[in-house]
């Protein structure tokens, strides 16, 4: 039970914020997770939701290593909301069951191409460091480009931020989602 009364239609909104719904609503078709609660704030909300369809579609960050990268960290996070919704585009994206069964458990990414380990670790120093070793960040920066690292970077703040949202008001995941283990 979220923390707050979610948000789930406009006409739960003033009049002069109805717009703001009718946009999440063009993007997922309905008012889920994490929306439901950052609706609360409609200004936020209109500022935040363009970037949805940017990651999703104008980001130079490729969908399966852009999956990576999301999954990576909402499972720093442990987001079960975000989680079960990613793990979905995630498959449509080509993330193997290797990948998303090693980033559900928290493990060791070493067996895994380098493209994907290297991007596994970047979210996992920047979210518990607040930093990344160089040469990791080389090796990203050489295969990809600065643009790319800079839309991954990005891609990263903005689902920790959405994660942190569904967290701390409690949006339950799902029932039929893919599940996190268990603390």
């Amino acid at each position: 039970m979220p923390r707050v009364a979610a948000i789930t239609k406009k006409s739960e909104l003033a009049a002069e914020h109805q717009a703001v719904a009718d946009a999440v609503l063009k993007v997922y078709g309905n008012i889920r997770g994490p929306w439901t609660m950052l609706l609360h704030s409609p200004k936020l909300t209109e500022k935040m939701l363009p970037l949805t369809p940017f990651f999703w579609h104008e980001s130079i960050v490729e969908g399966k290593l852009r999956s990576v990268g999301i999954l990576a960290t909402v499972r720093e996070r442990e987001a079960a909301y975000v989680w079960a919704a990613q793990v979905a585009m995630a498959r449509k994206n080509g993330v193997r069951e290797e990948v998303i069964d090693i980033l559900r458990a928290k493990g060791d990414p070493d067996t895994l191409p380098a493209p994907e380990r290297e991007i596994v670790t970047y979210v996992r120093q920047l979210l518990r460091t607040n930093r990344v070793d160089q040469a990791n960040f080389d090796a990203l920066r050489n295969r990809h480009g600065a643009q790319w690292l800079v839309e991954l970077t990005a891609t990263i703040g903005y689902f920790g931020l959405v994660s942190g949202i569904a967290n701390a008001f409690e949006v339950a995941a799902p029932l039929d989602g893919d599940k996190l283990p268990s603390r």
